[in-house]
């Protein structure tokens, strides 16, 4: 039996209408791996604290939800890193719903890209890749048309330590909650906010914004 087999009804009327108002067309196959990842994330949780939300209705909307209302911003991207991945967020959610998108993650704490492995294997997500490592530190064959984060660092410091990793052309988009403008002032000479984009997640009563950043003109000949 799945975990929380019983409220797996529940959760999937809230997720498949959460998806609707969205205006995502995700299917039913998609619908039960976003919620097989869910039930791993509360069953790995239990002891290795992977999201201080405990309640799998609240991870609907917090983590579910809340990722899944980024998903058009990774219209056309093919090639996405996810910056400190931690439990899969965004980077999973993001596998799953745009499954011709590779996507790799990485984080530097081994429990939580063992949990990440994990969920890739039992889940059959041939798209992702992960990483143990330092972003500073890493190198690829092929850089990366998107850069992500969710609640990882602060712009500048995003920027710096993953700018080498990003293709010419490519961009950041960082998950924010409030707009960070005190972080925008602070980015770096030679990056600039592209565009702000305000969120509506259905069944959050919070602030959520989009920071897409991208290299200034200068920078980029």
């Amino acid at each position: 039996m799945r975990p929380f087999e019983l409220d797996r009804q529940a959760l999937a009327a809230t997720l498949r209408q959460g998806a609707d108002v969205l205006g995502l067309d995700l299917n039913d196959a998609q619908l039960a791996r976003l919620l097989d990842y869910l039930a791993l994330l509360v069953k790995w949780n239990a002891v290795y604290n992977l999201t201080a939300v405990r309640d799998p209705a609240q991870m609907v909307v917090q983590h579910l939800l809340d990722t899944l209302a980024v998903v058009p911003a990774f219209a056309g991207a093919r090639n996405v890193l996810d910056v400190g991945a931690g439990g899969g967020l965004p980077g999973i959610v993001l596998a799953i719903a745009c499954p011709d998108m590779r996507v790799a993650l990485i984080d530097t704490v081994h429990k939580k890209t063992a949990f990440l492995t994990q969920v890739k294997a039992e889940l059959g997500l041939s798209n992702v890749t992960v990483y143990t490592a330092r972003v500073e530190q890493l190198q690829v064959a092929e850089k990366f048309d998107v850069i992500t984060s969710r609640a990882f660092a602060e712009l500048a410091d995003f920027v710096n330590w993953s700018g080498h990793l990003l293709a010419d052309g490519g961009h950041f988009v960082a998950l924010k909650g409030v707009a960070p403008a005190d972080e925008i002032a602070r980015l770096p000479a030679g990056w600039a906010v592209r565009e702000l984009q305000a969120l509506q997640v259905p069944g959050l009563q919070a602030e959520r914004h989009l920071v897409f950043v991208a290299r200034t003109m200068d920078q980029a000949v």
